[in-house]
């Protein structure tokens, strides 16, 4: 009803001069001077809706659905005070705009099921206080990829399978505003004067938006979520990404400070490893990360989290991830963590690992180890340094300990392919040698691969003095003469 709840001593709905108050349809109550509500619209009666199913999710609503719902919001807005809407929480604001609808479609005679009655207020309210047709799909944590291609296509990845969805937005301007209210809270923007954005969202998760006129059919949103529950190692091994060994052989990489790059494709799970790889860092250790948009999701208690930051709409103010990789030598850190190293910010990196910061992580695009550090060479190149190539290459032999290669496989599974690490020069070629390797052995009848983690035999790493020193070396010893596993799926 339009009359005040118990407990609420505001009115949400927008009053107007010469507003007449309609009857009252439960206990009398208070009534409220306001715009005269639109009047009846004849509206056929919804198709049936059905709770989601689970994945894929077909397309179940019909354009009736959006003509009605378009109606009805469009009477909400003009109904209710924004303002005082604002200063609620989230539930109660929720109770209040379920309020408002409710009285609207009685009004309306829109007839519709109570099924269909809650799927509309559900919609609605998320447009309102939250992410709109996204929301849904934000709440389910089998979701790693939303991927919005347009107001009238969405695909999500599930399983490492990408399927397209049946949710769509109103139009293209709905997409665009719930493009800035993400990027808006990161304090960025998204629009015709900067088309390109990075950001993330409250729980981590990173967002991507690229909007006309860069995207020609409408504006495109890119989601990389975050599962609620942190992944840990132990994880991995039970999805079979890395064996126990391997594991075993991680875990000390991590706390004997040896320096880390994380190389993988796109999706193959590089952050959530630097993650994983984190977890063994000691919690007396100051870390300061370092990203583009802040995902990382450290345990340890003395964590400084740096963002870099784009340009004013005058071109002025950015922050580049150089400068904040060399602005963190001046904080005393003890770890530096770089998300990914992806431009001249290699050199610096470099540079803190080989000037007393052990125990540095990044990640970097690249196919596989060897791969690895050729990007690494392309990137301080390119970023103007004048320096011969085999000096740069003396600088990676003496900064960067281990490589650790993650991939995702045709079949959508992710696994940790080579632990390699990094030997020295030899002439003007770096040296380098794998520990753990992945052998693919074949795919099973429902096209799931098939395959093994070996260890290659080496019976002591160039990291092994410096695990002695950290009392790990019985333990990598362990690890290192361990037979090679069964194969897993």
């Amino acid at each position: 009803m339009f009359g005040k709840r118990s407990g609420t001593d505001t009115d949400f709905r927008a009053p107007k001069p010469g507003a007449v108050s309609p009857e009252p349809v439960a206990a009398p109550a208070p009534t409220v001077s306001r715009a005269p509500p639109p009047p009846a619209v004849a509206s056929p009666p919804l198709a049936p809706i059905k709770a989601p199913p689970p994945p894929p999710m077909e397309n179940r609503r019909s354009d009736n659905y959006y003509e009605v719902k378009a109606t009805i919001f469009g009477a909400l807005i003009e109904a209710i005070d924004l303002a005082q809407l604002a200063k609620l929480d989230s539930e109660s604001a929720r109770e209040e705009i379920r309020d408002i609808v409710n009285e609207i479609i009685a009004i309306k005679n829109i007839v519709m099921s109570i099924a269909e009655q809650e799927e509309l207020l559900d919609d609605i309210c998320n447009d309102v206080l939250g992410y709109g047709p996204l929301e849904p799909l934000l709440s389910r944590d089998d979701i790693a990829d939303i991927m919005v291609n347009g107001a009238n296509t969405v695909y999500i990845e599930v399983a490492g399978k990408i399927q397209r969805t049946g949710i769509r937005f109103r139009d293209n301007q709905q997409l665009l505003n719930i493009c800035q209210r993400i990027v808006s809270q990161v304090g960025r923007r998204v629009d015709e004067s900067s088309p390109i954005c990075d950001a993330r969202l409250a729980d981590g998760s990173r967002v991507n938006a690229i909007v006309p006129p860069l995207s020609i059919d409408g504006p495109a949103l890119t989601i990389r979520k975050f599962k609620k529950d942190k992944l840990t190692l132990d994880q991995l091994v039970k999805f079979g990404a890395i064996s126990p060994e391997g594991a075993e052989i991680l875990q000390i990489i991590g706390r004997v400070r040896c320096n880390v790059l994380i190389s993988g494709g796109t999706g193959s799970g590089k952050t959530t490893l630097l993650n994983c790889l984190t977890n063994y860092i000691e919690h007396d250790e100051r870390v300061i990360t370092c990203e583009d948009a802040a995902e990382l999701q450290l345990q340890q208690p003395h964590v400084v989290r740096l963002e870099t930051r784009p340009p004013n709409i005058e071109g002025e103010g950015q922050v580049t991830m150089r400068e904040l990789v060399r602005n963190c030598l001046r904080m005393r850190p003890e770890r530096i963590i770089v998300g990914e190293v992806r431009g001249p910010e290699a050199f610096d990196l470099l540079q803190a690992m080989n000037t007393g910061h052990d125990g540095s992580m990044g990640t970097l695009h690249a196919n596989n180890p060897r791969e690895a550090l050729s990007r690494c060479e392309s990137m301080i190149t390119m970023g103007g340094f004048s320096l011969p190539s085999r000096t740069i290459r003396e600088m990676i032999c003496a900064s960067i300990d281990v490589i650790v290669q993650a991939a995702r496989l045709r079949d959508g599974s992710r696994r940790i392919t080579h632990i390699t690490e990094v030997m020295g020069m030899e002439g003007d070629t770096i040296i380098t040698q794998d520990i753990f390797v992945y052998d693919l052995i074949g795919e099973d009848a429902n096209g799931k691969i098939i395959g093994r983690h070996r260890s290659t035999g080496i019976g002591r790493p160039k990291f092994w003095e410096r695990a002695r020193y950290y009392g790990d070396e019985k333990r990598l010893a362990a690890a290192l003469d361990a037979a090679e596993v069964a194969p897993t799926k």
